[in-house]
């Protein structure tokens, strides 16, 4: 579709038709916004080169002295973690059925799956997992996703997802404040440990994507903000 329209606004600019326009301001709504693209391309180069050189051979030894079994099971017991956020999200969208699903998998995975190390609600009951987060919820009730931008270390985002992550974090089992029920950390030092830990072994299950990504990309920045805008938009929609 983009194509014939990009060809119809070219015929217009060429023949200064304004019949054309109503089809100039399609293509507008279609464009991701990205007042910081300066930023973001810095940005990103920087995360490249932190991966490369950094992050890449961490994920190399990790890999070389952890079984890939061990690594799938750390994954599943951090995302049994998140079951807070996915509850609440899942009610605010309404999706109650989803909600009941993931406190029944919590509830089999956190005490017959040993704290959440494996996975038997999926493997023996048949119960998915329902991923919503608090970007997802705002975008469900048609908050747009703002101006895109790259985070440090954390990748793209847009100011919508930026804005969720204190949510997220709030109510989830990982976080960085002191409360009075229970969490795995209460202080921003133990919050960092814990999310590095999980990150380098969530990498070390998809070591191989983001090369995939790189040898595909002939700009890298503006290919992975597609991907990211692209991938969140289905997460909506779903």
């Amino acid at each position: 579709m983009k194509k014939w329209l990009v060809l119809l606004v070219l015929v217009a600019a060429l023949f200064g038709d304004d019949d054309f326009a109503e089809f100039d301001s399609e293509l507008e709504i279609q464009k991701i916004s990205d007042p910081f693209s300066g930023y973001n391309k810095v940005m990103t180069n920087f995360n490249d080169d932190l991966y490369m050189n950094v992050l890449k051979p961490i994920n190399s030894g990790y890999v070389a002295i952890t079984h890939i079994e061990v690594r799938r099971s750390i994954d599943k017991f951090f995302k049994n973690l998140y079951y807070p956020m996915r509850f609440v999200n899942n009610i605010f969208q309404g999706k109650f059925h989803n909600a009941f699903e993931e406190t029944g998998r919590f509830v089999v995975n956190t005490t017959v799956g040993l704290a959440g190390f494996f996975d038997p609600a999926k493997s023996e009951m048949g119960m998915l997992a329902h991923n919503e987060d608090f970007g997802q919820t705002l975008g469900f009730y048609g908050v747009g996703s703002g101006p895109h931008i790259v985070l440090p270390l954390w990748g793209p985002s847009n100011l919508r997802d930026v804005v969720s992550i204190y949510p997220n974090t709030v109510v989830s089992f990982v976080d960085y404040t002191d409360r009075d029920w229970f969490t795995l950390t209460d202080t921003w030092a133990g919050f960092l440990g814990v999310k590095a830990i999980e990150q380098v072994n969530k990498y070390s299950l998809y070591e191989t994507t983001y090369d995939h990504i790189r040898e595909d990309a002939i700009d890298l920045y503006p290919y992975l903000r597609e991907l990211y805008e692209e991938k969140r938009q289905r997460e909506i929609e779903e």
